[in-house]
């Protein structure tokens, strides 16, 4: 039988199991390594001001999984809707639902702060999370653009 999963919302003491995760998405997405981005991606997360927030999923007594996300506004809508930014499971706990329980979880956060929807983009070849995503989450027909600045 599979141990429980609980999801958390991002708290100090999770840092150092959230930073060898939140590396671990970076390197598959190939960024290149640089401390000083988890730096500033953890002081985002536990400062009041700025919009990101953090969910962790733990197993076993660590932490297996992390969700970072944010809401937005929707013009269209007239509403602020959620935006997914990062999903990550620790490759040696995949296939125990872990990504699951933080989308279900997010989704609970999105109905109780009136979120209509929570977006999300994620690559076209990331084939096992498409899988998941399909399951909980109608794909779009939007297509991603990026212009870069200057």
């Amino acid at each position: 039988m599979a141990e429980t999963v609980t999801v958390l919302p991002l708290a100090c003491e999770h840092e150092a199991g959230w930073r060898p995760l939140f590396r671990g998405y970076r390197t598959f997405y190939k960024w290149p390594e640089d401390e000083a981005v988890l730096d500033r991606v953890w002081a985002w997360l536990h400062d009041p001001a700025h919009p990101l927030e953090g969910l962790v999923a733990m197993q076993g007594g660590r932490i297996v999984g992390l969700a970072h996300f944010r809401g937005e506004p929707s013009p269209s809508r007239g509403m602020e809707v959620g935006f997914l930014n990062d999903l990550f499971v620790d490759p040696d706990a995949r296939g125990g639902r872990i990504g699951e329980a933080l989308l279900q979880e997010l989704r609970r956060v999105a109905g109780a702060r009136g979120w209509p929807i929570v977006r999300w983009i994620t690559a076209d070849d990331n084939y096992r999370a498409r899988t998941l995503y399909d399951r909980v989450a109608r794909k779009t027909a939007w297509n991603l653009y990026e212009m870069a600045a200057g």
